[in-house]
């Protein structure tokens, strides 16, 4: 899958973070962030979805494996939102969906499942509160990307290959935002 990158200027981590496997990318001394300022960017604005560098940035983790990071930069949008409303229950959903590959890293199918679920059931609430018969938001289809994430909770994917490499995609989709 070649996918984009939407945020090309913000280099990636030379590792994905997976407990167990790799230093804590903030807390560890040798983690890739280590040291590095947390970002406090604005609350985003889904009508100028294109001009938001960390939701975008965060897609080109989610889309190349980094779901740890992908994560992280998500939430540092859903806290200036309030944690609260349309655009703070989107962004969670793509925590929960991230938060999903970071389980499927850990081999714990159990949580791969909750978080999926989840995920599900905050997307639904934004499609229902956007209404339109072919719902979009930030970009993204969420039809297509409610079906998705419920197959994911009815049929978590499995790691191929080593498990230990530095990063793995785990998901047969990536989110193309258009």
């Amino acid at each position: 899958m070649s996918l984009p990158r939407f945020a090309p200027e913000r280099p990636l981590p030379p590792y994905a973070y997976v407990s167990g496997l790799y230093p804590h990318p903030v807390s560890d001394p040798r983690g890739h962030s280590h040291g590095v300022a947390p970002e406090r960017p604005e609350p985003p604005d889904a009508a100028r979805w294109q001009e938001c560098r960390p939701y975008l940035f965060g897609i080109d983790l989610f889309n190349r494996g980094y779901y740890w990071e992908a994560h992280e930069v998500w939430e540092s949008l859903w806290h200036p939102c309030g944690r609260g409303g349309r655009t703070a229950a989107f962004l969670k959903g793509l925590i929960k969906l991230a938060a999903a590959g970071v389980k499927v890293r850990e081999g714990k199918l159990k949580g791969v499942r909750e978080h999926a679920r989840r995920a599900a059931e905050l997307l639904e609430q934004v499609a229902r509160e956007v209404g339109e018969a072919e719902p979009r938001y930030f970009g993204l289809s969420l039809t297509e990307l409610i079906r998705l994430v419920k197959s994911i909770a009815e049929r978590p994917p499995s790691i191929d290959g080593d498990a230990n490499s530095h990063v793995q995609i785990v998901f047969e989709f990536g989110l193309l935002p258009r």
